[in-house]
């Protein structure tokens, strides 16, 4: 039997170049499950990405998601992509083993975080001042990292976009970067970019107090819950959003097209 992906509608293509495609898996030209293909901009450039695989639960078993998945990184290929990410639910074990036995390498963990709009939160360190970043302070910081500034096209007016500087005694110690994102689930949710606090300044409870402000900043906005991405290497970083209240939702994995 003969497993291949038919497409499902045209193309769509965004305004910022980024496209999609939804496919049917097929066996035999009968339809047993569902992927959808599409590119994505993150903070390290444009990358390809497959979601929302799945197959019958009569078809499971029979090698019919490993080709819909190797299919489907061809279709990427066609569109230039040298790497691919697939964002697998957390528990999730037999999708995970999959991602693993098709080469791909874990990369990150996206937790999420929901809480009570109307619980403003402990103040932030009366120590500390968190003020928006200026526009003297935005231009070396955006171009210091590569795809800051594909992520903030308009720069500091980039819509839902919040990039503040925390402060100790006039001596600028971290910065927070915050918006929105679309998750691989098709949500748009409230999303923390990056929280830095300053080499020799960790350790001091900044890093709390920038989350802390990221987590207000939603609240004022009358959102409920905040997503992010860590580094699975990062313990400090996970021991921090475990003890915030974070919690799992995706793991991310890599790999290189050849």
């Amino acid at each position: 039997m003969t497993t291949t992906l038919r497409p499902v509608g045209p193309l769509q293509q965004a305004g910022d170049g980024t496209r999609s495609r939804t496919y049917e898996v097929c066996v035999n030209s009968r339809p047993v499950g569902g992927v959808r293909v599409a590119t994505v901009r993150t903070a390290e450039g444009t990358v390809g990405t497959i979601g929302d695989l799945r197959v019958a639960e009569a078809d499971r078993g029979r090698g019919r998601g490993t080709v819909a998945a190797l299919a489907a990184e061809e279709v990427l290929r066609g569109w230039d992509c040298d790497r691919i990410r697939v964002s697998v639910p957390a528990g999730a074990a037999p999708a995970r083993r999959l991602a693993t036995a098709l080469g791909y390498t874990e990369r990150g963990h996206v937790l999420l975080k929901e809480f009570d709009p109307a619980d403003p939160g402990p103040p932030a360190p009366a120590a500390l001042e968190i003020r928006p970043m200026t526009a003297a302070e935005f231009t070396p910081w955006c171009g210091a990292v590569p795809g800051r500034r594909e992520l903030l096209p308009e720069g500091l007016d980039t819509e839902g976009a919040r990039v503040e500087v925390a402060l100790r005694g006039g001596v600028r110690v971290g910065h927070l970067w915050t918006g929105w994102r679309e998750l691989p689930t098709g949500e748009r949710v409230p999303y923390v970019w990056e929280v830095e606090v300053a080499d020799g300044e960790r350790g001091k409870g900044y890093g709390r107090a920038l989350m802390r402000r990221a987590e207000t900043a939603v609240r004022e906005a009358g959102g409920g819950r905040v997503a992010l991405r860590v580094d699975p290497a990062n313990a400090p970083a996970r021991a921090l959003y475990a003890s915030l209240g974070y919690h799992p939702l995706l793991v991310d994995y890599e790999k290189r097209l050849y």
